[in-house]
């Protein structure tokens, strides 16, 4: 087999092009920043607008 006509190696199409602005353990989006504070923080936010969503309805 003639292996010199093969031509140039397929470059591969599953890597991304470019990589996120806020991607994991960026200056944007460190590791470990929400943490066990940053959940209850979620949570009373999550609460607060389900009883905001609660006063509106009824």
């Amino acid at each position: 087999m003639d292996y010199s006509k093969g031509g140039a190696p397929k470059i591969r199409k599953d890597a991304p092009k470019h990589s996120e602005h806020n991607a994991k353990g960026s200056t944007e989006n460190p590791f470990g920043d929400a943490g066990p504070a940053g959940k209850a923080a979620l949570l009373a936010r999550m609460k607060a607008a389900a009883e905001a969503r609660k006063a509106t309805k009824a």
